[in-house]
């Protein structure tokens, strides 16, 4: 068992590496972000992927259309013992205040505690998360979302089974541009980058894994108090792929995917 607390926080997580983000956070293209491998310290690293349930657990929400085939959970409840404290953790004043010191420049950053959209998810061969912009406005907190954090948590992934987490240009808030980075989910990296640039993101190319492995990640998401003019999207707004561009059926479950009085009605 890993014990997190106040006091041993600091031997956990990275925080020289996200020091040294700060560098090029701000040149960063196509938006701000940083990729920072050996996130956590081994054990603890290890420890988290034990406690990740399987593919087949009841714990999961099952997101499966022609968009996006992924489960996530949310649920504290579900959380073991060492993955509930790094949750905390990443939820903390500590760590929301060294955030907003380092990549920030000091601008207030709030937590999630409910984990809207965020805390544990995974990907099974043929997983795929068309390109999109996430919400903008919380629909229930009303603030802005302002940073994301992912944290890669299979240890036997190898590279050629994709799963790569795409970064587009950022010229539009109505469609992706051009694809300017991929980043490969290696076990025990994080990657940290900001959601409010047109910050195109996803895996649109079908993963093709073994049928005994799954792309694993915890994704953690941190607010700042709205700025003027903001777009309230309350949910993801997601493009078409280049094959789906002249699909009616997906360009409706688009509009109704980002519509948030209409999103569930998509997983009926």
């Amino acid at each position: 068992m890993v014990n997190i607390n106040s006091q041993n926080i600091e031997n956990f997580f990275n925080f020289s590496a996200i020091e040294k983000a700060k560098e090029s956070w701000n040149t960063a293209v196509p938006f701000s972000h940083c990729v920072i491998d050996n996130f956590l310290s081994k054990d603890l690293a290890l420890t988290l992927e034990k406690e990740f349930p399987s593919f087949d657990s009841d714990v999961w929400h099952s997101y499966k259309n022609a968009i996006e085939d992924k489960k996530v959970s949310n649920n504290w409840n579900y959380f073991p013992e060492n993955t509930y404290s790094v949750v905390s953790a990443l939820n903390s004043d500590y760590f929301t205040d060294f955030l907003s010191a380092n990549l920030l420049n000091g601008t207030q950053l709030f937590s999630d505690g409910g984990l809207n959209g965020g805390g544990w998810h995974i990907h099974s061969k043929g997983g795929k998360l068309n390109q999109h912009l996430d919400y903008s406005l919380h629909p229930k907190l009303h603030k802005q979302r302002k940073l994301n954090i992912i944290i890669y948590l299979n240890s036997s992934w190898q590279e050629h089974w994709g799963g790569t987490l795409g970064f587009w240009s950022n010229e539009s808030a109505q469609k992706p541009g051009k694809l300017v980075k991929e980043v490969v989910p290696t076990f025990n990296r994080a990657v940290i980058f900001d959601t409010t640039q047109n910050s195109w993101h996803g895996l649109p190319k079908l993963i093709n894994c073994p049928s005994d492995q799954y792309r694993k990640s915890l994704a953690i998401y941190y607010l700042i108090n709205p700025v003027e003019q903001i777009d309230t999207r309350g949910k993801a707004l997601f493009a078409p792929t280049s094959e789906q561009e002249n699909d009616d059926e997906v360009l409706e479950l688009i509009k109704r995917r980002a519509d948030i009085k209409h999103a569930k009605d998509v997983y009926k």
